[in-house]
């Protein structure tokens, strides 16, 4: 079905815009929805209920909340104002483009980097996909882990490359429908063959603080650990990821008014909270119903198993395809950003500025298929973990474009020069921070996203101060777009 919606699309993709941006032409639902599935993956019905299936409520619980208020957070101040500011912003179809247009940037300079950034950490995020495909036929089939995971990406590069931004988005569609259905079955069948709320609580007390979410349960010696003050505000942190999300942004800036982003909000608050609720009910429920039969990175197969117990072959099938649904309508989304932002702002941007639409569109479609090849690579070790992989990624956007896309939408005075520090100091911060500086442990264990983006929030602002204002040009526009209703 993906392919025929991609044929589909391909006619109607007769320019580099439409590819990329669908020609901003997102009704409320599928720019909601497309959004939310996009970003959450596999990682929602692999990653989430692993993690509360092998440590307990804790972590998973506090991760949870934060992305639940982070998601408000971004579709409430950000939305709206970055769908306007781009389109008065000469027009920008991609993230790089915007940073440039927004400071008038006639060197390319934030593109440049900007698009480097996005290739590095997306190469990342891809894997995570691809590992979550390989795990699902792995785990269902007992078929060969590298096998399904080069099927699955064939598949996915398969209909990115034909269809593009519109094609991608009415699949994110279909397939935040088909997760959202997968999460509620599994949910209230796996209490039900549980023997019912109580029958799962009166389990789940002879593991100490499994039920706790102050503290997290070491999952071969059931030993409880608090996660103290650096662990909760870890899980929170990962809220602060959503205002730097290439995928998720360009969803905003295609909705086709800035009208229709409130009731786009309500649409994805209502999926965003009961699938992340639904996630980790599951693997609380999955660790009394099946024991602690699934060790390690086998332990993100909780939903792939007891969907197996609860349901006929047939449905189960049904069920387990969210899986395969949410993994793509990532991969393809990530595939998609990290081409544009290949093709059109660093090939057109440095290398031929005179390229055409055409030939830009062709250079995106084989930067698909190049980064669909090194990110398979990266996820050729069975033993990946999906939630770990994708943190890391989640922390490198979070903290190299949040604080400069806040403030370009929020402070006239902000410039060229400290937008450009603050990507460096975030995407850089992260890269140390995990490398080296988090295992001196204590405080310093704290998920990076923390520090880098403190470090890019005040790079931004010195760097900004002490650079001249921006032009009286740059600050009009700025202005218009607090009144525009576009």
């Amino acid at each position: 079905m993906d392919i025929v919606i991609g044929i589909v699309y391909y006619h109607r993709s007769r320019s580099s815009r439409d590819y990329f941006l669908g020609g901003r032409s997102l009704g409320p639902w599928i720019g909601a929805m497309s959004a939310e599935a996009s970003d959450m993956s596999g990682w929602l019905l692999m990653g989430l209920p692993g993690l509360a299936y092998a440590t307990g409520m804790g972590e998973a619980f506090w991760t949870a909340v934060g992305l639940a208020i982070g998601t408000y957070l971004n579709w409430k101040f950000v939305a709206a104002r970055l769908r306007k500011y781009t389109q008065i912003s000469n027009d920008s179809i991609t993230l790089p483009d915007f940073f440039s247009n927004r400071f008038h940037d006639e060197k390319k300079v934030l593109m440049s980097v900007s698009a480097l950034f996005i290739l590095v950490f997306f190469i990342i995020y891809t894997a995570t996909g691809f590992v979550a495909c390989g795990k699902l036929f792995n785990g269902i089939f007992g078929l060969d882990y590298t096998f399904m995971m080069l099927v699955s990406a064939i598949i996915i590069v398969a209909y990115t490359v034909i269809g593009g931004f519109l094609a991608e988005s009415t699949i994110d569609f279909i397939q935040g429908s088909l997760m959202f259905f997968s999460l509620i079955v599994v949910l209230v069948g796996g209490t039900i063959m549980a023997g019912g709320v109580g029958a799962v609580m009166d389990n789940l007390e002879g593991i100490d603080g499994f039920l706790n979410i102050f503290g997290v349960v070491n999952a071969e010696t059931n030993s409880f650990t608090s996660l103290g003050f650096v662990g909760i505000a870890s899980a929170l942190a990962w809220g602060l990821g959503y205002f730097g999300m290439p995928h998720i942004l360009l969803r905003f800036m295609a909705i086709r008014t800035s009208k229709e982003i409130k009731r786009s909000t309500v649409i994805a608050m209502v999926w965003v909270v009961i699938s992340m609720v639904a996630a980790v009910l599951i693997g609380i429920i999955g660790r009394a119903y099946l024991g602690d039969i699934l060790i390690g990175p086998d332990s993100e197969k909780v939903f792939i198993n007891m969907t197996i117990d609860l349901v006929p072959a047939f449905i189960a099938g049904i069920i387990l395809s969210g899986i395969l649904a949410a993994t793509m309508s990532t991969a393809d989304s990530q595939l998609l950003v990290t081409s544009s932002a290949i093709s059109g702002n660093f090939y057109k941007g440095l290398i031929r500025k005179n390229a055409s639409d055409k030939e830009i569109m062709w250079v995106a479609r084989l930067t698909v298929i190049v980064v669909a090849i090194i990110a398979y690579f990266m996820a050729l070790d069975p033993n990946s973990s999906i939630f770990r992989l994708v943190s890391y990624a989640w922390a490198g956007f979070g903290s190299t474009f949040g604080p400069v896309i806040l403030l370009s939408l929020y402070w006239k005075r902000m410039t060229r020069n400290g937008a450009l520090a603050g990507m460096l100091a975030g995407g850089i911060t992260v890269i140390v921070w995990k490398q080296f500086i988090s295992k001196l442990g204590g405080i310093f264990a704290m998920y990076e996203m923390i520090p880098a983006f403190a470090v890019s929030l005040v790079a931004i602002v010195v760097v900004s101060l002490l650079d001249e204002e921006p032009s009286a040009e740059i600050q009009a526009e700025f202005d218009s777009v607090i009144k525009s209703d576009i």
